[in-house]
């Protein structure tokens, strides 16, 4: 028994801190920053981000900057001429002639419009929103490569559960092929050991597919190959210090899903004033410098230059553009007021989704001590259930039912420990309590 000893002793260390793991492994710590150095769905983030941040000051500057346009102009002509003048009675003919044309020009203008002040306000809050938006995808990926790292640490542990179980069979099997061999036992008993061994196998087996696709899924996440073996520590660590009302209240807060809700209410405001600005009357500055040169063999003007400047501005105010404005403004307080909705929608279903995880969280943290308690039983009562076997007292089917009860103990005690950091990981993402600071390549992840 002593395999199960030591494995007693490892499912003991999930309830305190954990020892120092050998430097081949990897911790969570390092596949988070693996999987966000990688992650093509955050690569993809924070590209949107950058164009969001560069609309932003495009807009900025194209509403606040004037426009300045440069011209040139150079043109050479070549006819025949005949002109009529009133002065004179013969038309004078003059073959050949030539003239060109020399132009170039300076022009700027600027707009002055109230509702560009709301826009500018506008694409702030939309740059804000793409910044979230890179954040929560961040945050789902941290989640999302915790939670598989676990799922891989979990499937490590029932491998090991069944290697144990597995171990004990071949005892089993041992002892009865020997009972048979030397004639203190039937042949069925032999035979029977024999099947229980195969299907303790059998599931050895499928256990190490499990491992091999949870391994893919968590080399997914990180964007490797999945073909690559990383070793995890094989260790679960569980909180159990989380409080319901602090965790809605920081949701409220640091929620990025909350937030960008929040700032689409912000900018459903600033887009119904944008439209209720276009009543006001605008303004135009424009001004121009001309540079103009012509010379001409025929014609009146044989010669003319000018250079100078000119300026002026343009007011204006719709007076009526067939109500167009008054429905995209009546449109605007609707979805205003859509925008106010999805808030309280999103507050309930955050404050909602919060409970529901808490209550999965509670209810595994009050299974656990109950489960862990009858695993200890059910070991003692598989040790006990074996020298009684090897003694002679216990027949196969009363060991059989010791080791089964051995096995459900061992599976459903880490199972429970997987549940409570499954919903611990989910409960620390929907309160907004998964941090990362991209500047620095550093974060702080409350999971560990």
């Amino acid at each position: 028994m002593k395999k199960i000893i030591g494995l007693l002793s490892l499912l003991c260390l999930c309830f305190h801190v954990a020892h120092a793991q050998d430097s081949g492994n990897i911790d969570l710590e390092e596949a988070i920053l693996i999987g966000l150095d990688n992650n093509f769905g955050v690569k993809i983030a924070r590209n949107d981000q950058v164009i969001a941040e560069r609309e932003a000051r495009i807009t900025r500057g194209s509403l606040l900057m004037p426009i300045i346009d440069a011209t040139f102009l150079r043109s050479y002509t070549i006819d025949d001429v005949t002109q009529q003048f009133a002065n004179s009675e013969q038309p004078n003919f003059i073959p050949n002639a030539t003239s060109n044309n020399e132009n170039y020009a300076l022009i700027a203008g600027y707009g002055l419009r109230p509702e560009a002040i709301y826009t500018m306000k506008i694409m702030g809050k939309l740059a804000e929103v793409s910044e979230l938006e890179a954040k929560v995808m961040v945050e789902n990926t941290v989640a999302g490569i915790a939670t598989a790292y676990y799922r891989l640490v979990l499937e490590i542990q029932r491998q090991k559960v069944l290697e144990t179980t597995l171990e004990l069979s071949q005892s089993r099997l041992d002892i009865a092929q020997a009972r048979y061999e030397l004639g203190g036992a039937g042949r069925r008993d032999f035979l029977t050991a024999q099947v229980d061994y195969n299907a303790d196998k059998s599931l050895l087996v499928n256990q190490e597919l499990a491992i091999k696709n949870a391994r893919i899924n968590f080399n997914e996440l990180l964007a490797l190959s999945p073909g690559t073996n990383l070793e995890v520590n094989d260790t679960i660590i569980v909180q159990n210090n989380l409080v319901l009302d602090d965790l809605v209240e920081n949701a409220y807060i640091n929620n990025k899903q909350f937030l960008i809700a929040q700032r689409n209410k912000n900018v459903a405001y600033l887009t119904l004033r944008e439209t209720q600005a276009s009543r006001l009357p605008f303004i135009n500055f424009n001004a121009s410098y001309n540079n103009s040169r012509l010379e001409a063999q025929a014609g009146i003007l044989l010669f003319n230059q000018r250079e100078g400047f000119n300026y002026g501005l343009t007011a204006g105010f719709n007076v009526f553009n067939g109500f167009a404005l008054n429905r995209r403004i009546q449109n605007a307080k609707v979805q205003r007021v859509n925008a106010e909705y999805a808030v309280q929608q999103f507050e309930i279903q955050l404050a909602s989704d919060i409970q529901r995880a808490y209550n999965i969280y509670n209810t595994n943290m009050q299974l656990l001590d109950i489960e862990f308690a009858n695993y200890q039983v059910a070991t003692e009562s598989a040790d006990i259930a074996l020298e009684r076997f090897r003694l002679g007292i216990a027949d196969y089917l009363q060991f059989r039912d010791a080791q089964v009860n051995l096995l459900t103990a061992q599976d459903r005690l880490i199972t429970a420990l997987y549940n409570i950091k499954e919903m611990e990981i989910e409960l620390m993402r929907l309160s907004g309590r998964i941090f990362y600071q991209n500047g620095s390549e550093q974060f702080s992840l409350n999971l560990k």
